[in-house]
């Protein structure tokens, strides 16, 4: 007879797996958990008897797989709410940027900031999407520009889930800006963000690279260059791209492998076959869409037709996205980008984690799985991305431990 730690039972169980009923659904269903993995699951009536630790009567509640943030610029230093101000009486971005504000304002912040203080910063809005299910988030730096204050934000990133149940996966973003020291050179950034990449990767801080590949930003060959450092010493890449244009960044990460590319406002269909072609996650982000007031979609069809995988993500960070609301971006990805309900909950789960890389071991509910579960005082899944401002999660479960919520 088997023993497990947590039994599961009378559960309506969302497990988003592919080519399965609608959200993979097993009604009435039930799920064992055993060692922090998922053990046993399926329809109530074909329970194996076993003993548990712990038994939890679900009462028809919906589970799903637990929710992954996975494009988040979560640690930085102080906010850009004047800058909101400015924008609204009609300042443009480049007349902010002058006047000493946009994402360096944010670096100045960030660098001034301790470990700690990053920490205390970070700490709430973290907390506020684990409150929503979520269960694994992805961290990026970028906001310190130089060696030592790209790995401090690391280092925070890594801190937050010793203080908290949830799994942190870090990016290495050096490539996000071109500091104000650095000022009309951006080859001469690039060259110190190649300088920084073996001691990042040395380091252990940094589970992949990321770069932003834009007109404001830098060029295709540029991160052309900075992706093959990155292959060579052993980083997976993500990438900022076509969010402003078509630089050709989707194509260009899918040319490497890129676990994701990210934005892709202005995607073509080449870019979305390659992507297909590559395996590349396309991570939308519509709070970054509403905050900025863009009005050219996303490639919607072109992903659909190809068969690209669609991950939705918060983008916090404190300039173009400041949410820390996960299910907010189900509403917004159904509501801005035409995703049906199912596709918005795939892109926080299964989708999300392939995007960081652990589609192994997260983003469904299958045997083998760590589990991670959130439980939801829902009717019908698509009340997730239906309901705005309402959270309806009734329990979560990191690892099959359950998650005080407070």
């Amino acid at each position: 007879m088997p023993a497990w730690d947590l039994l599961i039972t009378n559960a309506r169980l969302a497990t988003m797996e592919k080519g399965a009923a609608p959200y993979g659904a097993i009604e009435p269903g039930a799920l064992a958990v055993a060692q922090g993995r998922i053990v046993w699951l399926g329809p109530q009536a074909e329970l194996p008897r076993g003993e548990a630790a712990e038994f939890y009567d679900a009462e028809g509640r919906w589970v799903t797989p637990g929710l992954v943030d996975c494009h988040t610029h979560l640690v930085y230093g102080g906010d850009r709410a004047a800058e909101f101000e400015l924008r609204l009486q009609g300042a443009s971005y480049e007349e902010i940027a002058r006047a000493g504000g946009g994402i360096l304002s944010t670096v100045t912040a960030t660098r001034a900031a301790t470990e700690d203080e990053l920490l205390s910063g970070a700490l709430p809005r973290a907390r506020a999407l684990l409150r929503e299910g979520v269960t694994t988030i992805e961290i990026k730096s970028g906001y310190g520009l130089e060696l030592n204050q790209e790995l401090k934000q690391l280092r925070v990133a890594r801190r937050l889930q010793e203080q908290l149940p949830l799994s942190v996966r870090t990016t290495f973003l050096g490539a996000h800006a071109v500091p104000p020291e650095y000022k009309g050179r951006s080859e001469d950034y690039l060259q110190s963000v190649l300088a920084m990449l073996p001691e990042v990767a040395a380091s252990g801080l940094a589970d992949a690279l990321d770069a932003f590949c834009e007109t404001i930003a830098f060029t295709p060959e540029q991160t052309e260059r900075l992706f093959t450092a990155a292959r060579d010493a052993g980083l997976p890449v993500k990438l900022h791209a076509d969010q402003l244009s078509n630089s050709q960044g989707a194509a260009l990460a899918a040319r490497f492998g890129a676990l994701s590319a990210d934005h892709l406002e202005h995607t073509n269909e080449e870019g979305a076959a390659a992507m297909a072609a590559a395996g590349t996650v396309a991570v939308l982000l519509p709070g970054a869409f509403y905050f900025l007031r863009e009005t050219k979609l996303p490639p919607m069809e072109a992903f659909r037709r190809h068969g690209v995988g669609m991950a939705l993500a918060s983008d916090c960070n404190p300039g173009s996205s400041p949410v820390t609301s996960l299910l907010l971006m189900l509403s917004m990805g159904c509501t801005y980008f035409r995703m049906t309900p199912e596709e918005a909950l795939a892109g926080v789960t299964r989708e999300g984690a392939r995007a960081l890389g652990l589609g192994e071991s997260h983003g469904t509910l299958s045997v083998g799985k760590v589990a991670d579960l959130a439980v939801w005082d829902i009717v019908r899944p698509a009340e997730l991305a239906y309901r705005v401002g309402f959270n309806p999660l009734h329990r979560c479960y990191k690892e099959g431990r359950a998650v005080e919520l407070t």
